[in-house]
């Protein structure tokens, strides 16, 4: 069976970081809690990993609590095992050879990569981390961390609810903080997750009872592909 995940062009075309996108994983039942699903899950997620050449990157992933704190592993904090990091919704760093990641099933996970510092973030961005500013945070915390320039970052948008299958169009508003900061080049996928429940989870379009999508962005261990 053909592995459920997509990448996006525009992520691919950098050359210096692997990413995925994970997509519903056919015959799993996601009638359980979050915690339950994500278990059920990890053995398909940790495969999709393996075949992208990430299997072995410590990974790191957010707690995700619909807030706008923003996780940092930099090279104090960046051990040979991964972490959750409690409290936060976002996740930066500029070291190599490692995995970040948030768990999405309606909200946006927005990949941040600053190729010439360079420099990553990943952020769980839904309607009320959108309104609180956790993509703003987490350009910020890279500006104030790493040195990146928001002119030099590149943002891909992953598929999220969209308008009419949800009432506030956060993406739009997403889009708007990213240029407010300086951001030139940002790409969306253009895809409703509530549209295609056959390739997507659905939180909304499934009334809580779910799976998740795992995004995950690294900085390759060299700078070759």
């Amino acid at each position: 069976m053909e592995l459920p995940f997509e990448q996006f062009p525009a992520l691919s075309a950098i050359g210096i970081c692997r990413h995925v996108f994970t997509q519903r994983i056919p015959g799993f039942d996601v009638s359980h809690d979050k915690a339950e699903v994500l278990k059920r899950l990890e053995a398909s997620h940790r495969e999709i990993r393996d075949v992208i050449g990430i299997g072995d990157w410590p990974l790191f992933t957010a707690k995700q609590i619909h807030g706008n704190k923003i996780a940092v592993v930099d090279r104090c904090s960046h051990g040979p095992v991964g972490r959750e990091f409690p409290g936060c919704d976002g996740i930066i760093t500029n070291q190599h050879g490692i995995a970040l990641g948030v768990y999405v099933a309606d909200c946006c996970a927005v990949y941040i990569v600053d190729a010439k510092t360079p420099a990553i973030g990943l952020a769980h961005s839904g309607r009320k981390g959108t309104e609180i500013g956790v993509v703003t945070n987490a350009i910020r915390e890279m500006i104030d961390r790493f040195g990146s320039d928001p002119a030099n970052m590149m943002v891909q948008l992953s598929p999220c609810i969209r308008p009419p299958h949800y009432e506030i169009d956060f993406v739009a508003e997403i889009l708007r903080q990213c240029r407010a900061l300086g951001v030139k080049e940002i790409h969306d996928s253009g895809v409703c997750t509530a549209c295609d429940l056959n390739r997507y989870y659905s939180y909304r379009a499934e009334k809580g009872k779910t799976g998740r999508m795992l995004a995950l962005i690294g900085l390759n261990s060299t700078m070759a592909n």
